[in-house]
């Protein structure tokens, strides 16, 4: 049975509360929406293939929150994660990484990593620890290596010395070949499922000469990848038995994602990814999907003429759960499963960098139903999020080498 909605003039309540004058809302589902929160025009005029695809209601957070800058001038960060003992380990492009504590001190700088081509995009990206790193002190990388004629996207290992100041043993596990000599759209992004596997983000490397290739079950570019903890495709991906496909390969179609999360209740695996002018998208992940890239988009070439057919959907290519036009330029996510803000519990976080926010998505049944954006009055460019090791905080770095915690207040 579909549940009715009440639309009012300035603001609605999503499905939670009844149409019904003697219907009790549930209260612990209540959404008020407001006016979506981006009031730029489109760049294009393409229809959404569903309603809440883009410009969703704006929702607004109620407990009183607390933002606190505790660190800048750290460098070039690009990705973030919460140690065992609550530190922040962060990644410089520039190919080392930096410790700090919860409230932004500098601890230590960890050196010793394999060569980064750290030109236009690249350089020393995500980092991930190894599930299991209270006993074996593994950490695992992704960064742009030079390598053949060009530059790719690998993943490497190795263990960070007890003195956190150095990576022993550093070791590379995987490349997303072909290389190629370009400077951009390297994906990059890392995540362990539950069964220790590792996911991993490339990117098509932007260039109409490798943009077909986020098609090709033959290329490792434009896609998310599937690994062990030593580099071997998972047994069970879906492409293993396909002829001249790689077997690494998860999902294809994509353009640039560089971010990655499981959703803490369904366990399913949310992305974002860069579209072009345009056409930014959230998706959630399932094996063997191809999500269209670059045959169906709601974006356009930077130069504004159509990008292929101009043609936002087609049979055996998915829909974005979420897209948005014009760009905001999404980055890393993660999702807030703490207490401390209630509201937003199990909520997607995604760093902004043109859009120069954090957005705030609500998710109900693999759909999105309400947009926030936070801290925009900063004028940063968000590149990571981690919800801390304890769930309660909130920290995002920036292009500009900041380290903001969001707390309540």
């Amino acid at each position: 049975m579909k549940k009715s909605f009440c639309f009012l003039p300035v603001f609605m309540l999503l499905g939670f509360f009844s149409c019904n004058d003697d219907a009790s809302p549930v209260k612990d589902q209540e959404i008020v929406l407001g006016n979506p929160v981006e009031t730029n025009p489109p760049n294009t005029n393409y229809k959404p293939a569903f309603a809440g695809q883009t410009r969703i209601g704006s929702v607004k957070t109620t407990t009183k929150i607390k933002v606190e800058e505790i660190a800048n001038n750290i460098g070039r960060p690009w990705g973030i994660i919460s140690m065992p003992n609550g530190n922040l380990l962060v990644t410089d492009k520039m190919g080392f990484m930096q410790i700090f504590s919860e409230n932004g001190q500098k601890i230590s700088k960890v050196e010793g990593f394999p060569t980064v081509d750290s030109g236009g995009q690249g350089g020393l990206l995500d980092v991930a620890l190894d599930p299991e790193f209270a006993t074996n002190r593994m950490i695992f990388w992704t960064f742009s290596e030079p390598f053949g004629n060009g530059n790719l996207t690998s993943v490497a290992k190795g263990r960070l010395a007890n003195d956190e100041k150095s990576i022993e043993n550093p070791t590379v596990i995987y490349r997303a070949e072909p290389s190629y000599n370009g400077s951009l759209h390297y994906g990059g992004r890392l995540v362990f499922d539950e069964n220790q596997n590792l996911f991993v983000s490339t990117g098509e490397r932007s260039d109409l000469t490798t943009r077909p290739q986020a098609q090709a079950l033959n290329s490792a570019l434009g896609k998310i990848v599937r690994i062990t903890k030593n580099g071997h495709p998972v047994a069970g991906n879906p492409f293993e038995s396909t002829s001249n496909a790689r077997p690494e390969i998860y999902s294809y179609g994509h353009r640039n994602v560089q971010g990655l999360a499981f959703h803490p209740v369904t366990k399913q695996l949310w992305e974002t990814e860069f579209g072009a002018r345009g056409g930014d998208e959230v998706n959630y992940i399932q094996t063997g999907k191809n999500y269209g890239w670059p045959v169906i988009t709601y974006g356009l070439e930077y130069s504004g003429e159509k990008i292929g057919d101009g043609i936002t959907q087609k049979d055996g290519m998915e829909q974005p759960a979420y897209y948005w036009d014009p760009s905001i330029s999404p980055s890393g996510i993660d999702f807030y499963t703490g207490n401390a803000i209630p509201e937003w519990q199990n909520n997607l976080f995604i760093g902004a960098l043109s859009g120069q926010h954090i957005i705030r998505l609500v998710i109900k049944d693999n759909k999105i139903v309400g947009e926030e954006r936070l801290l925009a009055e900063k004028g940063e460019r968000f590149r990571d999020v981690l919800a801390s090791h304890n769930n309660q905080s909130l920290y995002a770095i920036t292009d500009s080498g900041k380290i903001y915690k969001i707390s309540r207040e």
